[in-house]
């Protein structure tokens, strides 16, 4: 039975394997994300999502490598982790009652093989109005400086939150139907491989 090695650090993500009790191994990937690079939305988390398992790939050189990325686009405009207070209380007030989109990212790749699946799924999320209090609050819990989107759909930050359109999970940072989709592409039962 090969190993699932998922490609990432993210709290979020570990939860939501767990959740449908899948095995696994985390192995945090050391891919440089560059969000600077001029590809349409579902093209750039793609390749970040390939980036991180292909590192991860190259070191571990057997099982199933799992790599994700996600980001919210509002407009045009990417928007990744605002990482400080000042850059999520601009972003919260950028988004406060618009629609955005979730695109993230999922590449599997088997490290011994070097076969591939690359996929994208887009959600849209729907932030009704938020207020300057709301928004003060919000940012002294630090719930939103490490979340795309400066928002957190696990978390407070579900308040914010009037309609998806689109897969929960993706929302969270892992689209649970397309992972198990491509994974039994891969040959990866999910039901084989729970704890």
């Amino acid at each position: 039975m090969k190993k699932i090695i998922l490609a990432s650090t993210s709290p979020r993500r570990h939860n939501l394997l767990q959740q449908i009790g899948l095995k696994f191994e985390i192995v945090p990937s050391k891919y440089e994300e560059d969000m600077t690079l001029k590809l349409p939305p579902h093209e750039l988390a793609m390749v970040l999502a390939r980036g991180k398992a292909f590192e991860v790939a190259e070191r571990k050189k057997s099982g199933i490598v799992i790599g994700v990325d996600t980001f919210v686009v509002f407009g045009k405009t990417v928007i990744g982790k605002p990482h400080n207070k000042v850059n999520a209380k601009k972003t919260l007030e950028k988004i406060s009652n618009k629609t955005l989109k979730v695109y993230s990212g999922i590449a599997i790749i088997d490290a011994k093989t070097k076969k591939e699946i690359i996929d994208y799924e887009i959600s849209k999320v729907k932030i009704r109005k938020i207020s300057p209090l709301e928004i003060k609050k919000y940012i002294a819990t630090e719930e939103p400086l490490d979340k795309a989107g400066a928002f957190g759909m696990q978390g407070l930050g579900a308040i914010f939150v009037a309609k998806i359109d689109g897969c929960y999970s993706n929302v969270v940072g892992l689209p649970l139907h397309n992972l198990t989709k491509n994974l039994k592409k891969m040959g990866i039962d999910v039901f084989s491989y729970r704890e």
